[in-house]
Formats: C-alpha cells, structure tokens, sequence
C-alpha cells in the first residue's frame, strides 16, 4: 500500500519547488527519458532520514551552484509513486533497486548512477559536489541556459 499522500506532501514539494518535474504515472517517467535529447536527471524520493538530510538539500545546492546541469530533471517517490518507480528503475541497469538514488542519462542510457549507499551519511556538499562533477562530465555547459 503505497504512501498517504498527506504523509510525503512536504518531500515532494521539496524538489519541485527546485523546478524537478514530479512524474507519478509511468508513461511520464517514459515520456520524459525517452524523447530528451541530451541529459535526464532521475531521482529517486524517499521518506528516509538520509533523503531528508542529505539528498534533497544536496540536490538543491548542486543545480544552484553547477556551471552546467541536466536538460530535464524528474522525480519518483519510492512507496508512492510505485508503477513509476519501477519503470525509472528499470533505466538503472545492472543496478539493485534503491532509495534515494539518483540517475544521470544521456539520451536515455545510464551514465551516472549514485546509489543510497553512495548518499547515505553524506553531507549535503558532499552530495551537491558529487552531483555537479557529474554534471560537468555529462551535460554540456549550454544545458545549464535551458532550466
């Protein structure tokens, strides 16, 4: 049973108010990997303490701060967003089904993946620098103009 949504209203909002489209269905999660050209930024949500104290602020501080950054950044709540989540995690290949995590896709393969045992315990900076090193290594400075 998924989530009550009153229960992870706050989560969410998190990131969308960073401008990450939120992607609840399926075929949006596909929409999205499937016909960008260029960079998708993936996040897992979680309810977790680590999500919380870590993951979202150092997302918030790497698009802040990155010189260059994903065309498009979506989100799936993990235990809300349930068929949605399977299907963005089926873009993670070779990688165990996690959250938080965090994909990076280039024209809809897998280049960067941080896993929660790459977020877990870290520093938000340290999570923000990981997050723009892979933005300077996969997206172009010019994706940064276009959010």
């Amino acid at each position: 049973m998924p989530y009550p949504e009153i229960m992870i209203h706050g989560m969410r909002q998190e990131l969308a108010q960073l401008g990450i489209e939120e992607t609840k269905q399926p075929e949006q999660v596909k929409e999205v990997v499937e016909n960008t050209d260029g960079t998708v930024m993936v996040i897992v949500n979680s309810v977790c303490g680590c999500a919380a104290g870590g993951v979202r602020p150092g997302i918030a501080m790497a698009l802040q701060n990155a010189e260059a950054k994903p065309d498009k950044a979506i989100t799936v709540f993990a235990g809300a967003d349930i068929d949605a989540t399977d299907v963005a995690r089926n873009y993670f290949t070779g990688y165990a089904p996690s959250s938080p995590a965090i994909g990076i896709l280039k024209n809809g393969e897998l280049v960067q993946m941080f896993e929660r045992r790459d977020l877990e315990g870290r520093h938000p900076m340290m999570i923000a620098q990981a997050l723009i090193d892979a933005f300077n290594s996969h997206c172009s400075k010019t994706d940064a103009a276009n959010n």
